[in-house]
């Protein structure tokens, strides 16, 4: 009874299309906010930020991006891991090479460099689609690898390959703490987060779900595919671009192309494939899910053993560990085959007529 509407009237087509037009909402997302900026920072400990907050925020705004192509365009894509890839490096040599860039600076232009290499690879989606287009971005994955391994200039002719993040700083703000690179990271996800909700909401946003849904329908009513697909991968790929960037920066601060392989690509699928396609919110549940759960499953396995009495080796755990992953994995995806996020707004739903029959 608590989550209901009633008596919440609207006065304007402003008003009604509000992002959160049910009170309740603005006051939930409101308080969380508060927790994540002013609470979190003051309580968490080092291993909560190093494990778990930081990943879990920046791996976040890598499924943002994600899921604005796979999620609401409909195009399937391998090639997240390199687009992280392009941002990172981009970001890396414009701050190496030109002494004296602003961090915020070296981080959107390693996203613009990202949606250049992301608008090259995504030009294949005007002839293909389906698995041919996850080969097709694959194809730049596999060429990023190559690129970031072969190419020395892009590395600061590097002899291990490696990089080292440089010292971070926001406006004479020292970003080396735990806590505060925490908050920028967080600072840039909320930022992109609603720009992403209100583009979506939009004119071009209706575009990219028209031609998710039916592309030959939505070219007969007037929509430009070519438009429509490249903005999607030019967005795309600028998200995660600065996504990359604050992984190598902020998380690893030292990493090698390997970082930003084939498994990232497939870690961000999974995200958004848990959390829910064409979901906002999904991309949090997803990211939380994928950062969390290893964790738990870690230090259970070996308590849980230890109580049964069949003590797991660092090998054996190791393997259960990947098991059980994936078997919750698939379970989940078979009770909620939409999405985690799915569930939430199930809930909500249900809420709003307790305690009534639905």
């Amino acid at each position: 009874m608590f989550y209901r509407e009633n008596g919440q009237f609207k006065t304007s087509y402003r008003a009604d299309q509000q992002i959160f037009p049910i009170l309740q909402d603005r006051v939930a997302i409101g308080a969380l906010l508060v927790v994540a900026f002013l609470v979190v920072p003051f309580f968490a400990s080092n291993y909560m930020f190093s494990a778990i907050l930081i990943p879990v925020v920046i791996l976040s705004l890598a499924a943002l991006g994600t899921n604005i192509l796979i999620g609401y365009c409909g195009q399937i894509s391998l090639g997240s891991g390199a687009f992280m890839a392009v941002g990172a490096y981009g970001a890396y040599n414009l701050i190496m090479r030109v002494p004296g860039t602003p961090l915020i600076v070296a981080l959107l232009m390693g996203g613009v460099f990202a949606a250049l290499f992301g608008v090259v690879f995504g030009l294949p989606s005007l002839r293909v689609k389906g698995l041919y287009l996850a080969v097709t971005t694959l194809a730049a994955q596999f060429f990023a690898d190559w690129m970031f391994y072969r190419v020395k200039w892009l590395t600061m002719d590097s002899p291990s390959i490696s990089v080292t993040a440089p010292d971070l700083s926001f406006f004479g703000l020292s970003l080396e703490s735990y806590a505060a690179k925490y908050l920028f990271c967080l600072l840039l996800l909320a930022v992109l987060a609603l720009a992403c909700k209100n583009l979506v909401r939009s004119a071009i946003g209706r575009e990219w779900m028209a031609i998710r849904d039916m592309d030959v329908a939505a070219a007969v009513i007037g929509i430009r595919p070519v438009y429509a697909k490249l903005t999607a991968f030019a967005v795309s790929s600028f998200i995660i671009g600065i996504a990359g960037a604050l992984w190598g920066f902020f998380y690893l601060g030292s990493w090698e192309p390997a970082a930003f392989g084939l498994e990232m690509s497939l870690e961000l699928l999974f995200m958004i494939i848990i959390g829910g396609l064409g979901s906002i919110m999904g991309n949090f549940i997803g990211a939380a899910f994928m950062v969390v759960l290893p964790i738990l499953i870690r230090r259970g396995l070996p308590m849980l053993g230890d109580l049964v009495g069949l003590p797991l080796g660092t090998a054996a755990a190791a393997h259960l560990e990947l098991m059980l992953f994936g078997v919750l994995i698939v379970w989940f995806l078979i009770v909620e085959s939409h999405g985690l996020a799915r569930l939430w707004s199930t809930g909500k739903q249900k809420l709003r007529l307790w305690p009534f029959p639905h």
